[in-house]
């Protein structure tokens, strides 16, 4: 069975940060076409836990950011091609949430996807929006 594991983005070895990132890049600017950055500055912030599961490797990842207000904030859920459909990234999803301390987590969802992040308990919590021109709809869960 594949691994689930977190850590803190300082504490990531340098090869498994570069699988983080390759497969973020990978599912974010090749396979989606967007040409904008995915290395942002956040994931250097204190706080934020980089999880991701594999045997060996980086199948799935995303991170949890803690915001300034207190809230927490899960992004770049991605996971390679090969290993869709096993759930990895609904145990990512299930293993971020256990390891929230906030009472609110917030996520930027693909808007296809939103019914998806609904199985997790988060609703909708505004209009939907275009992030690099893709459509997404802002989503909250609450403890």
């Amino acid at each position: 069975m594949t691994s689930i594991f977190h850590a803190p983005t300082r504490n990531l070895d340098v090869v498994t940060l570069h699988e983080l990132l390759r497969l973020r890049q990978d599912v974010f600017v090749v396979e989606q076409k967007c040409a904008y950055p995915d290395i942002d500055g956040r994931d250097l912030e204190p706080g934020t836990l980089q999880f991701w599961a594999g045997q060996g490797s980086v199948d799935a990842t995303l991170r949890l950011l803690r915001e300034p207000d207190g809230t927490e904030r899960i992004g770049r859920v991605a996971t390679a091609r090969h290993a869709r459909g096993q759930g990895l990234g609904a145990r990512l999803m299930e293993a971020a949430i256990a390891e929230s301390r906030s009472g609110s987590i917030a996520i930027n969802a693909q808007a296809h996807l939103e019914q998806w992040y609904a199985r997790f308990g988060f609703v909708r919590s505004g209009e939907d929006f275009l992030e690099d021109a893709i459509p997404h709809v802002p989503m909250t869960r609450q403890r």
